[in-house]
């Protein structure tokens, strides 16, 4: 019987908190993808399967994660405590190679900021220096209001203009070039998505979406609208 659902390549992250000797990722991203109609499966960073899941998988989830990209993807002058991975050669490939498809690409958190450097944007190494308030967004505990930018590929997708999302990452865009366009603020000012409209679909959320799977936020049906995209001709 022909597949009806789309493959998902869903990026693994690893342990950069402790010593990078393992593969991680939570159940969520594979329980989003799931609940939206595809088949995701983990990929490591291996260079021998980036070709493949290049040319095999129908989109790609880029995960949240935990190193330091390229000196020049920051605001000049800033440097990132973050430590180096060889995640982020093989992410880049596998990312440019979607991207070159154009096969469906959504990035959540530091897979927004792989999608964002990859374009020109400019990153705050921490974002509480860009924040009008000097907020924290790095708190599992503390959630914060994001407004969509009318007219945005993201305002015709969720099922709100404002709503509350987590807040989860020391870094964050800060500037964002021509043919990247912003389409989130968060209440302070801060940059809390992206997309690439030249591409069919191209996204990225600086907040972990994933982390509301099975529950009802008015942000979930981007999930939907990516495995849709992925299964487009």
């Amino acid at each position: 019987m022909p597949r009806t659902s789309p493959l998902i390549a869903v990026l693994l992250d690893e342990n950069t908190s402790g010593d990078g000797s393992r593969y991680e990722a939570s159940k969520t991203y594979f329980e989003a993808v799931d609940a939206a109609g595809g088949l995701p499966f983990g990929i490591p960073y291996l260079p021998a399967v980036i070709e493949d899941v290049v040319e095999n998988f129908d989109g790609l989830l880029a995960t949240g994660s935990r190193f330091a990209f390229p000196p020049d993807w920051y605001l000049p002058g800033e440097t990132t405590a973050a430590p180096p991975s060889p995640r982020l050669e093989a992410e880049c490939k596998i990312m440019e190679g979607f991207l070159a498809r154009d096969k469906p690409v959504l990035g959540l958190c530091g897979g927004m900021q792989v999608l964002a450097g990859l374009r020109g944007c400019r990153l705050a190494a921490d974002t509480t220096k860009i924040s009008t308030a000097r907020r924290n967004h790095c708190d599992p505990a503390i959630s914060h209001g994001v407004a969509l930018v009318a007219g945005t590929r993201l305002a015709a997708i969720a099922e709100a203009p404002v709503f509350e999302v987590n807040s989860l990452h020391r870094e964050s865009v800060a500037e964002a070039p021509e043919g990247v366009v912003v389409s989130a603020f968060s209440e302070d000012g801060v940059i809390e998505a992206i997309e690439l409209p030249q591409h069919r679909f191209a996204l990225g959320l600086q907040w972990h979406q994933e982390k509301y799977a099975g529950k009802a936020h008015p942000g979930n049906t981007v999930f939907g609208a990516f495995v849709a995209a992925c299964q487009e001709p």
